[in-house]
């Protein structure tokens, strides 16, 4: 979302989304409407719209589904997370995948790379 919505830490961002491409960049599908909404809210629709293009043409797209549900439930319990969060997390977990993020509640986690 910082990178999208030009934010003070887009430049730093600049380098994963960049490079992003389908075989290597997952996006959990709760992201694409946490960015649009956002975006949406904060600049305007055709902003939105064009982050969501980029993030499903360069990026693989991965659907909630039962068995990422469930570990996210526990996620949420064990670290104290929002829904949101431990959909991501759980997320990237069942990819062996980094987490990218400005986001506090994922500072002290193995797999993310936390931007100040």
């Amino acid at each position: 979302m910082e990178y999208f919505s030009d934010g003070p830490l887009a430049d730093k961002y600049a380098r994963y989304i960049k490079k992003a491409n389908t075989s290597e960049y997952i996006t959990p599908s709760i992201v694409l409407y946490e960015v649009y909404k956002k975006i949406k809210r904060e600049k305007n629709e055709e902003k939105a719209l064009e982050s969501y293009a980029y993030i499903v043409s360069y990026t693989r797209i991965l659907p909630l589904d039962g068995k990422t549900s469930l570990e996210a439930a526990e996620k949420s319990l064990k670290y104290g997370l929002g829904m949101a969060d431990s959909i991501i997390l759980a997320t990237a977990d069942n990819n062996n995948a980094k987490i990218v993020t400005s986001d506090e509640h994922f500072k002290n986690l193995d797999n993310a790379i936390y931007i100040k």
